[in-house]
């Protein structure tokens, strides 16, 4: 496959939070960790993501008042309270563009979004898609477990077809979002998926979405203990977790599952006669055929491709790491130039006036 060179620099963060004001002393979790006593289930994969965190802001070398972390509603949005950063609690699905007003008013901040399935993918879903198409200088971790467990387990966006819950007794008879597959659909230039239980690999991703200049999408995938317990088992179980997860990395082999000699997987993925991906044994396509990961790519029809996977069969197998890392303008740095251009002055009254007036007859 032909490595794409119009975004060379990826490897090299272009940062976004590139304008703002640096930390003045070196940090540590503990000075971006709250006194909120944190509240959430016993065994919630909410703990593992925030501990990743934590660990991770004081990476940014970022001053905590230069960074912000607006949340919607759920078990998820919690999130803020147990951030000593600045933080908002917001409306349920409207997070998006809470934080579009924010990064396109501040450009000195660091501007995260924290969602879950339900609030991003149901009531939020418009406000998620636009922000990723205007493709705004923000964050957003959108956790997924495939249920509401705010609301004590009704079916979410994300859960199977067939998924019985207290909303849904004899089986949910909706057709589930990918969320990957709707990201890169609505042309998000930056696309991840982790699990909350790789602590190495979600700190990797976190890294890779801050240092972006857009709008970055991490699905995590979130184990709920109480209302969707195992949801995630295969990925996650020692015993198979090596035939499910499907590592991506940009410029290699697209391989998996147990080991050969030569140190990777007997699987891979090649193109199927109908355009898309299919799972392979090494053994059995030429080494040629075998599809190399191009997250650069600026066209997203492979990375859509290998989204699929998950909802074409491959129930027990899931693509894990960044489908696309591209660059391309930004809302908020346009915004800006423009309002520069015009000298930053403005006639609010008159922009009320109009120039238009209609006299209505009473």
């Amino acid at each position: 496959m032909t490595t794409h060179t119009t975004v060379t620099d990826l490897s090299t963060p272009v940062l976004g939070t590139a304008l703002v004001p640096q930390a003045d002393t070196k940090q540590t979790g503990k000075d971006f960790t709250s006194d909120q006593e944190v509240r959430w289930c016993p065994g919630c994969g909410d703990y593992a993501v925030l501990k990743a965190v934590q660990g991770f802001l004081p990476d940014l070398g970022l001053r905590r008042e230069n960074i912000v972390f607006v949340s919607g509603i759920g078990c998820s949005s919690r999130f803020p309270y147990y951030l000593d950063t600045y933080g908002m609690h917001s409306i349920h699905g409207r997070a998006p563009s809470i934080a579009t007003g924010i990064a396109t008013a501040r450009e000195d901040l660091s501007v995260w979004v924290v969602t879950g399935d339900g609030d991003a993918l149901s009531i939020g879903g418009n406000h998620l898609i636009h922000a990723l198409r205007r493709n705004v200088n923000m964050t957003i971790l959108l956790f997924n477990n495939r249920i509401y467990g705010l609301t004590k387990g009704q079916y979410s966006p994300t859960s199977e077809a067939g998924k019985i819950t207290k909303s849904t007794p004899m089986g949910s008879v909706d057709h589930p979002f990918n969320p990957v597959s709707l990201t890169l659909g609505a042309e998000a230039s930056f696309v991840a998926r982790t699990i909350d239980s790789d602590r190495k690999h979600l700190t990797s991703v976190l890294a890779a979405a801050a240092a972006h200049r857009g709008t970055s999408l991490v699905e995590i995938y979130q184990n709920c203990p109480i209302f969707n317990d195992g949801a995630f088992d295969a990925i996650k179980n020692p015993d198979t977790k090596a035939d499910a997860i499907i590592p991506l990395v940009h410029g290699e082999q697209i391989r998996f599952g147990a080991t050969l000699e030569d140190g990777q997987g007997h699987k891979c993925l090649v193109r199927d006669s109908g355009g898309g991906v299919r799972v392979a044994e090494v053994s059995e396509v030429a080494a040629e055929e075998i599809l190399v990961h191009d997250a650069h790519n600026p066209d997203p029809t492979l990375a859509f491709a290998i989204s699929r996977l998950t909802d074409s069969g491959y129930l027990n197998q899931s693509p894990i790491g960044i489908f696309r890392q591209v660059l391309r303008p930004t809302y908020d740095d346009q915004a800006r130039e423009q309002v520069a251009l015009s000298g930053g002055q403005g006639d609010l009254q008159a922009l009320i006036d109009g120039g238009d007036v209609w006299t209505v007859d009473a």
